[in-house]
């Protein structure tokens, strides 16, 4: 039989105040995300297609990067670990980063790639079209090793509380860097949390938090779950499916009504969505894992990280494009709704 228990609420105040004690650091793929903002007012001439009359653009923080501006803006100290380009979009970003107080000194920057950068073309407020520079190859040899080295320096200064992978599958989290870096954490007893990935999905073995959507943990999981079937007695078949790859703690399983599946041991249970008025999921599953992994660090309870996971997701989603979740906000949610 499952276990079954109900989360300790805890004083709100002292679990913020706790959190920006925590040294964190995030290890994956950064990029920018770019908004050309403009109206439609008409059909273009030459080909079937809307003309958007350009109004503003608008530069915001990516990938690993917006995972390391929702742990930022939660309190807690952030290292960011990734490359980019020597180009003007690494400089914005770069800039960008520590301007929200983001540490970038291990960032390596690479004259073999281009930073990523994603430009969406906005009209009256609906994405209209997205564009895509990038490089997807992973990073040499030498890239890797100098991310390690950095990564082992930092370990042994700073002793940090969380690692969060953002893996976007852009080549900088390799097989052999994720085994070698989840390998170090174990050893010094950090808590790690995984986000994203198709193409290693299963190379995060020994990692505290998996976090996958259901789509893409069902894509990995061998034949016996064959359909998007949420009940629980499948969902902890799935569980024990890919915990028998990885060998993790934790299963947290974003579902398509992005309510959070949890299986810790033989706790299993799922957690509803604080549904707001939902504008955009972009970076919705970068706040869930910011939030979830720093909670987790902080009060060693899945129930009640996941629960405030699903509220900051809320709260983020009501807006359009990515954004960090707001503290106060999280923290006046939690007290409502959560007490």
């Amino acid at each position: 039989m499952m276990e079954r228990e109900k989360a300790t609420i805890p004083n709100f105040e002292k679990l913020f105040a706790d959190i920006e004690n925590l040294r964190i650091a995030v290890v994956g793929d950064v990029m920018l995300d770019t908004y050309w903002w403009g109206v439609v007012e008409r059909i273009s001439p030459e080909a079937p297609v809307p003309i958007v009359s350009l109004q503003k653009k608008e530069y915001r923080i990516g990938g690993a990067g917006n995972v390391a501006l929702n742990t930022v803006s939660l309190g807690a100290e952030t290292t960011l670990f990734s490359i980019v380009g020597e180009d003007e979009d690494a400089e914005l970003l770069l800039n960008m980063l520590q301007e929200e107080h983001i540490d970038t000194k291990y960032i390596v920057r690479s004259g073999k790639r281009i930073t990523t950068n994603k430009i969406r073309v906005m009209g009256q407020h609906h994405q209209m079209m997205r564009i895509d520079s990038e490089v997807t190859n992973d990073i040499s040899k030498e890239e890797e090793e100098e991310l390690l080295s950095s990564f082992e320096s930092f370990v042994k200064r700073y002793e940090p509380a969380v690692v969060i992978f953002e893996d976007y599958n852009k080549g900088l989290l390799t097989e052999s860097l994720i085994v070698s870096i989840i390998a170090i954490c174990n050893e010094h007893k950090i808590i790690t949390a995984q986000i994203q990935s198709t193409k290693n999905f299963l190379a995060y073995k020994g990692v505290t938090i998996f976090k996958p959507v259901l789509k893409e943990a069902l894509e990995h999981s061998p034949a016996l779950i064959t359909h998007h079937d949420t009940t629980e007695e499948h969902l902890q078949q799935l569980h024990s499916q890919l915990h028998g790859h990885l060998q993790h703690k934790i299963s947290l399983i974003t579902l398509p009504s992005f309510n959070l599946f949890i299986q810790k041991g033989n706790y299993a249970r799922t957690i509803a969505m604080h549904t707001q008025n939902i504008a955009d999921l972009s970076g919705c599953e970068d706040t869930i894992i910011a939030v979830a992994a720093l909670v987790y660090a902080a009060e060693k309870d899945i129930v009640l990280a996941a629960s405030l996971a699903s509220l900051a997701a809320g709260i983020v989603c009501a807006h359009v494009g990515t954004v960090a979740i707001n503290k106060q906000q999280l923290l006046a949610e939690c007290r409502k709704s959560l007490n």
